[in-house]
């Protein structure tokens, strides 16, 4: 007996602004930048890339560029996309036990 296995996708879980917020907020405490630049991929694909690319000012491809796994994007892409997104991202001190 052999079993198809399906693949995963992520940015099909990521259905609400809750879903993305929370998702998002568990990759920011583990601290990984290169996890942080995969989240956003997937939510950007959730959302939509062309809708992403166009409001941020890039380019489609260079979107999917950007967000690709081992892509080093400029900060200022970064914060591009996290802005089109529709995404704040807010500063708190560390608790102790993250430290």
């Amino acid at each position: 007996m052999s079993l198809a296995l399906v693949e995963f996708d992520m940015a099909s879980l990521l259905d609400s602004d809750e879903a993305i917020s929370e998702y998002l907020s568990q990759v920011l405490a583990a601290g990984d930048h290169e996890e942080l630049i995969r989240a956003l991929g997937y939510v950007a694909r959730a959302r939509g890339m062309a809708q992403i690319a166009s409001a941020s000012g890039l380019g489609r491809e260079s979107l999917y560029k950007a967000l690709s796994p081992g892509a080093k994007p400029r900060f200022d892409t970064v914060l591009k996309v996290v802005r089109a997104l529709g995404i704040d991202l807010l500063a708190q001190p560390h608790s102790p036990s993250r430290r």
